[in-house]
This record gives C-alpha cells, sequence and structure tokens, in this order.
C-alpha cells in the first residue's frame, strides 16, 4: 500500500515528497511475484517533452522492467510521422513477445486522437492488445486506485477523476493557450510579466527577475519579453518554473506571489472534480511541479481543504507503472 502523504491545515510546512522508488509499486500487486509464464507487456507515459517506456514480463520478478526514456511520441508536439519514429525505435528496443500495449498521453482526449495512436501502435506491436488513455489515467493506476481524483502540474494543467460509480470528470489540460494555469509554463509566463511590471515601474529588477534573466542571458525585460515571443514553445520555457518555486521556498516576495497564484488556481481544478464527483475521494498530486516542490504541494492541499486531509497524497512513483498495471490487466481480462 502506498504512504499517504498527510497535509496540516494549519499551514505549518509541507510534508516531504516520497521519492518515486519508494512508493508501493503497481506491478508488486500480486504476492507471489509473476510467474514464469507471464507475458510481455509495455506501458507508454507519452508526454509533451518526452516518452517514458516500461516493458515488464516474467524475468522482472521484483516489479521492476526494461525501462526507455524516448523523445516524444506526442501527436499534437510532433505530428504523425514524429511519432511514428519515435514509437518505432521504442519497439525495436523493447524486443519481440509483447502481448499489451497500454499509453497513457497528454492530450487524447478525443476518439479521433486516440484512434490515430492506436493505428500506430497496432503497427509497431502486432497482435498485441492496445489501449490508450489520457495520461490522468495511468496515474490513478500508478497510485493504486480505481476510484479518486488526480491533478497534475507539469509543463500544463489538468484534474480528472472517476467515483465508483465510473463517473468521470475534468477540468482543465486545454493547453497553454486556452489555459494550464498553475502549470511550469504559466508559472514562468507569470514571471516574466513580472519583469516587464518592475522595469516599467522603474525598479530595480528583484532577486527573482535576475535569475531568470541570467538563466536565458538576457540583460533586461524588454529582452526577455522578446526571447519569450520568439521561442513560444511552453516545454522550453516550462523548464525555468523550478527556479521560480526554489526562489518562492526561500521566501522571494514576487516568487512567493507566483506560487500563491498558481496553487489557487491548481486547488481550483481540483475542487471543481471533486465537487462532481464526491468530496470524500482521494486526491492524488503528480507531476514535476507538485511532486518535486513540496511548498506548492501543500499550498494546493490547504487550499483544496478536504474533510479528510490524510485523503491527499503525493503520487509516489512515475506514471508509467499505472500504463503498465493498465496493459496486464488487458491480457487478464
Amino acid at each position: 500500500m502506498e504512504e499517504v502523504q498527510q497535509f496540516p491545515e494549519n499551514g505549518g510546512g509541507s510534508p516531504s515528497v516520497e521519492s518515486a522508488a519508494a512508493g508501493a509499486s503497481a506491478l508488486k500487486a500480486d504476492a507471489t511475484g509473476p510467474s514464469e509464464t507471464t507475458p510481455a507487456v509495455l506501458g507508454l507515459h507519452i508526454g509533451g517533452s518526452k516518452t517514458h517506456a516500461v516493458r515488464w514480463d516474467a524475468t522482472h520478478a521484483n516489479g521492476e522492467g526494461m525501462e526507455i526514456t524516448e523523445a516524444s511520441a506526442n501527436l499534437s508536439s510532433v505530428g504523425h510521422q514524429g511519432a511514428d519514429a519515435v514509437l518505432r525505435r521504442i519497439a525495436a528496443s523493447v524486443g519481440s513477445g509483447i502481448e499489451a500495449v497500454c499509453a497513457g498521453a497528454a492530450g487524447a482526449d478525443t476518439p479521433a486522437s486516440r484512434a490515430v495512436l492506436s493505428a500506430l501502435l497496432t503497427e509497431h506491436f502486432p497482435g498485441a492488445r492496445i489501449e490508450v488513455v489520457h495520461d490522468t489515467r495511468i496515474v490513478l493506476a500508478a497510485a493504486g486506485l480505481d476510484a479518486g481524483v488526480v491533478l497534475v502540474a507539469g509543463t500544463g494543467s489538468v484534474a480528472w477523476g472517476r467515483n465508483g460509480d465510473g463517473i468521470q470528470a475534468r477540468s482543465g489540460g486545454y493547453g497553454y493557450l486556452l489555459g494550464d494555469e498553475g502549470g511550469g509554463y504559466s508559472v514562468v509566463r507569470d514571471a516574466v510579466r513580472e519583469a516587464l511590471r518592475e522595469y516599467y515601474a522603474g525598479l530595480e529588477p528583484g532577486t527573482m527577475v535576475r535569475a531568470l534573466m541570467a538563466a536565458t542571458a538576457n540583460v533586461d525585460a524588454l529582452q526577455l519579453m522578446d526571447s519569450f515571443y520568439a521561442k513560444p514553445e511552453p516545454d522550453h520555457w516550462a523548464t525555468l518554473a523550478p527556479l521560480v518555486l526554489e526562489l518562492a521556498a526561500e521566501g522571494d516576495h514576487a516568487a512567493v506571489r507566483i506560487q500563491a497564484e498558481a496553487a489557487h488556481h491548481l486547488a481550483a481544478l481540483a475542487r471543481q472534480v471533486l465537487g462532481e464527483l464526491g468530496l470524500d475521494l482521494p486526491l492524488v498530486m503528480a507531476g514535476s511541479l507538485l511532486v518535486n516542490h513540496s511548498e506548492l504541494a501543500g499550498a494546493v492541499a490547504r487550499k483544496v481543504s478536504l474533510e479528510d486531509p490524510s485523503s491527499i497524497r503525493i503520487l509516489a512513483q512515475t506514471p508509467v507503472h499505472g500504463a503498465v498495471e493498465l496493459a496486464r490487466q488487458l491480457i487478464k481480462a
């Protein structure tokens, strides 16, 4: 059973984040371990910047499997040809004998997008059972849950959940042009806005703005703005979000304000889904911003204000293991 993270209601500190290697793995659900006849399955977590693949079979009785990190196979990010090339390399690396594949993909929101990815997977893994789901679904499985709410904050942000009756709800995940507030790109965009505010107010750049300009090799806020427009890719700017959140943890006033705003938006996503599905459901927080930054995670948890704070947890392992578990379920059906 995965350790539950408790979040204090009085704001007095935040819990430490359990490392991905420490939590109970969904792959260890069978007390006796896999039998010698256990077929091979493949789990995929396809994000906007990378693809994480794990092959699991009877040779990995300790719950681990062959792991591969590749470029993104996200159709909206790299297109059909790019996704095809990445999946081809993964198929060559993991070898033959794959009987089931589950892919949790960011942006797999419509039947049409899932069908395209499913067709590519069928081509590269002929004969295997294929399932394509939104990446929030594999987070829930990685947490060992059939019902619950998932809040993810990485480059973007989204909340999704399912209750015991199978009813689903979602909030956010609309992409950086229409939403994704509280995600990494949004955090850095707010930091760039702060740089411009200070500049036009005639103020000297604060600690956060100086750090941001140094990290991007810009000499002032106007040059920083030009850089922001010249390279608009969300993944590029989201990599600087840890810089802002680390300064917030150190007490930088501008960074603290940005973190508070991010926490507000993320909590609103979670509350909306919980309100639709039931406040008695567990909330699992995932994504690099929440897993790696306990101050932000704690602020979100306090804002969500569930009746039972112990039902809020940080995902203790990488989401791809949820995809592996769902793939295993395909061959058990």
